[in-house]
């Protein structure tokens, strides 16, 4: 009963759309609340989706995976692989109305690199100095070889603001972001809803087909299904696999799905405050024991419908990085039991910290009852999705259910989180020999002598088990059969580019 009010409540809430939603505006709905829209400081996958229409980047990433022209026309590497010249598009203009030129993307980009409020710091910390040619051309001096810098301008370190906006609100700019995307920043309800409106002087217009979007926060996925039917909202982004059913015998609905980037690992407190103190922080073999305690397949059975991929590493086994010489051991409950008993410990209590959505609780409670029969006794902690990356940030956490994206450089998909460093690095592992290798790996273009190294960084992780990979995901979408024109990429972004939606 409590279940049924709440989405009846959420279904008649998402009826009363605001103004700002007409006719030839979309609707989507997304899982969780952004944190703040400044690329500077962003951490949220959901924050992305919103960029897409918000804030075009120097680099675009297509549908094989590869670079495209956005903000900059073209580029060009010096023969050391330590410079690179960017040609900027003729005639951008930022949403209020300023040009984005060089003496701009200079600006934001010795902002990324040196802000205090910046956690684009180390994805750009090879950058020594960013040039001014001349009104179109920018070029980055780099202090050594850094083969993923094309991927980062790729991200937010390539999404470039009004330096105006940015003089006039400095760290706040996130509260009223002025970018030169394709739609232009309306205003925010906090836990509710973001609105945008169409910006006129976009540079490619004739591209966007709707006036407006709104994207509107339905943590739950099954209530962002229901009113995805009621008719309240045109799309959502990350349909729960179990409802896949439910959407393809709806023929007013239809599926779109692609195989992502993106992977989820549990991240183990090694090193962030008093709570790294615990066993499973202290002794790789209480890790050891725990990884063993998972059937990976059995979870993606269960919890995914088998529409995942089971996977312990960082890149998927498809990927040239894969460490093909280990792969995803096996279930082994005696072995687990071994091993903790090895610790010093018959049983072990722990918490799981997880985002509190319908899925991920669900993901948490099939490993604690696989780890209770290895001897671990979990205990859920389920925090909103801000909270959550907020006790993790403070170590206050033991291991914690992580999401990532992922990325197109192999480089942003595991440094951010093992690096001494590294952003996303909660845990705060750090072993200098390991910062050595990925520093390696950054300065050599040549993809053999990457992948060579890349499976010894694998192989130390592997090893060490500051995280443990569990699967890589599907991006998965239900819209409306009148939406038209979207194009799902692995990034599992929604470019508004194309899409309209039929009278």
């Amino acid at each position: 009963m409590h279940r049924l009010a709440a989405i009846v409540s959420v279904a008649s809430s998402l009826a009363l759309l605001s103004p700002a939603t007409s006719a030839q505006g979309l609707r989507i709905g997304i899982q969780e609340d952004p944190d703040a829209l400044d690329p500077a400081t962003s951490g949220f996958f959901v924050g992305r989706v919103v960029f897409a229409a918000l804030c075009d980047k120097l680099i675009e990433i297509g549908p094989g995976l590869e670079f495209q022209a956005q903000l900059a026309t073209s580029w060009r590497w010096s023969d050391d692989d330590r410079v690179l010249t960017l040609v900027l598009r003729p005639g951008v203009r930022f949403h209020d109305g300023e040009p984005l030129d060089a003496a701009a993307v200079k600006i934001n980009l010795d902002r990324y690199r040196t802000a205090p409020e910046s956690r684009r710091k180390a994805e750009t910390r090879a950058i020594a100095d960013v040039e001014v040619v001349d009104p179109l051309t920018v070029r980055l001096r780099l202090s050594e070889p850094f083969a993923p810098l094309l991927s980062v301008l790729a991200d937010r370190a390539g999404m470039m603001m009004s330096p105006k906006a940015l003089t006039a609100l400095g760290d706040k700019i996130g509260s009223a972001p002025v970018c030169a995307g394709p739609f232009r920043f309306v205003r925010r309800v906090a836990q509710e809803r973001i609105e945008l409106a169409r910006f006129d002087r976009y540079w490619n217009a004739a591209e966007i087909k709707v006036d407006a979007i709104t994207y509107t926060v339905v943590p739950d996925s099954s209530v962002r299904l229901l009113n995805l039917r009621a008719g309240a909202l045109d799309m959502i982004e990350r349909l729960a696999p179990s409802d896949m059913r439910i959407l393809r015998a709806d023929a007013s609905l239809k599926l779109v799905a692609t195989p992502a980037l993106a992977y989820q690992a549990l991240v183990i407190n090694v090193g962030n405050g008093p709570r790294s103190g615990s066993p499973l922080g202290r002794d790789p073999r209480v890790r050891e024991a725990l990884e063993l305690a998972l059937d990976r397949d059995a979870i993606n059975r269960v919890v995914f419908d088998g529409e995942f991929v089971p996977g312990n590493q960082a890149e998927a086994s498809g990927s040239r990085f894969f460490a093909a010489d280990r792969p995803a051991p096996s279930r082994d409950v005696a072995r687990a039991r071994a091993l903790l008993r090895q610790a010093g410990h018959e049983r072990l209590g722990l918490a799981l910290t997880v985002i509190n959505n319908p899925t991920d609780s669900q993901l948490a409670q099939v490993i604690q009852s696989m780890a209770a029969e290895a001897g671990f006794d979990i205990r859920i902690e389920a925090l909103e999705a801000a909270a959550h990356l907020a006790a993790a940030t403070r170590g206050v956490f033991d291991v914690a259910l992580m999401p990532w994206s992922g990325r197109v450089d192999p480089d942003g998909n595991i440094a951010i989180w093992i690096q001494c460093d590294g952003f996303a690095n909660v845990g705060k592992h750090c072993r200098p020999e390991v910062d050595a290798m990925l520093t390696r790996a950054r300065s050599v273009n040549d993809a053999e002598q990457r992948r060579q190294i890349y499976s010894q960084i694998a192989h130390a992780y592997l090893d060490e088990r500051p995280m443990i990979f569990l699967f890589h995901a599907k991006w998965l979408w239900a819209m409306r059969a009148a939406v038209q024109g979207f194009a799902p990429r692995a990034d599992g972004l929604i470019r508004p580019q194309g899409i309209s939606i039929a009278n």
